[in-house]
């Protein structure tokens, strides 16, 4: 029987993985969003338009209504901070341009009040105010270590380490994308797939 070979750390997920905060969505209408492709694409207002309409029909808002974005690789810049956008060059490697200059963004477009139809405000900052639950996948996370750490010929460990601590503030690592997908509808949260 061959060895199981535990990735990154060399540990089974259950020693050290906290994911208590997935029993706390108690809302009466909860529902997870999957973000797929970024360019052309807003997923965020989606999530805000969700929001909108739970508050105007029902009048309900968290913690009654519990939102969770779950982001594996290709929304990946969604969750990094201006200095991950601007050092690893994201907006080029995605193809996202900021839409105050038109050029690559260096900076992380979704944070705030991005374009939006009249009377919404869009982005992360909202989101996280609004009770949004922010997650990134430690297995694309690996992935895109593994691709930096080839072109840049840096360390995986050094680059793995930056790029957590550059996660937008309140961003929650999870072991996989796919298994949190399942563990937050087991608690009752719908499911969208946005962007593709």
């Amino acid at each position: 029987m061959l060895p199981i070979r535990w990735p990154f750390g060399g540990r089974p997920a259950a020693s050290g993985w906290d994911l208590s905060w997935i029993d706390e969505l108690r809302g009466k209408h909860k529902q997870v969003f999957s973000v797929g492709s970024l360019p052309q694409n807003d997923p965020l207002l989606v999530v805000t338009n969700y929001l909108d309409a739970h508050l105007e029909v029902y009048g309900l808002a968290y913690p009654d209504i519990n939102t969770v974005v779950g982001i594996a690789r290709r929304g990946f810049p969604i969750n990094a901070s201006d200095a991950l956008w601007a050092k690893y060059e994201l907006g080029r490697r995605w193809q996202l341009k900021d839409p105050q200059t038109n050029d690559w963004a260096t900076r992380n477009i979704y944070m705030d009040n991005m374009p939006a139809p009249p009377g919404k405000v869009v982005g992360i900052k909202t989101l996280q105010a609004r009770g949004t639950i922010f997650w990134q996948c430690n297995n694309a996370l690996g992935g895109i270590v593994r691709q930096f750490a080839l072109e840049l010929k840096d360390s995986q460990d050094t680059i793995r380490q930056e790029l957590i601590a550059g996660f937008v503030p309140g961003v929650r690592l999870v072991p996989a994308h796919t298994m949190l997908l399942g563990l937050v509808q087991e608690r009752g949260c719908t499911y969208e797939g946005i962007g593709g």
